[in-house]
């Protein structure tokens, strides 16, 4: 399973590179994380980076990625959303925002374990 993690706020590009590192330090996640983007639009050079790939398996990665992203959005200084989707049939997305972080762990692992029991 494939989880997609979208930072959904007006500076989402300056803060994608910063998650990326910080998930990359998590060593459950290391060589799991990928930064990729949409395809590009006509006219366009070439594909926007604006999503991170998460490569979960087995062995708690989804826990871990869970735990990892809230510690990430409590540190944020200003207010932050970051959308998950995963990658499995009839994929199931979450969006989690730094201002009600009180039980984001939660709500992001039982989003990324539901698609795991599938």
């Amino acid at each position: 399973m494939q989880a997609r993690i979208r930072v959904t706020t007006d500076d989402a590009r300056d803060r994608l590179r910063p998650l990326l590192t910080w998930l990359r330090a998590e060593d459950e996640l290391r060589g799991r994380v990928e930064l990729t983007g949409a395809a590009p639009a006509p006219g366009e050079m070439g594909a926007v980076a604006d999503v991170l790939t998460v490569a979960l398996g087995g062995g708690g990665a989804a826990a871990v990625l869970a735990r990892s992203l809230t510690t990430w959005l409590r540190q944020q200084r200003s207010d932050t959303t970051i959308e998950i989707t995963t990658d499995a049939d009839g994929g199931r997305s979450v969006k989690v925002t730094a201002q009600r972080v009180a039980d984001a762990e939660a709500v992001i692992k039982s989003v990324l374990d539901a698609e795991r029991e599938r």
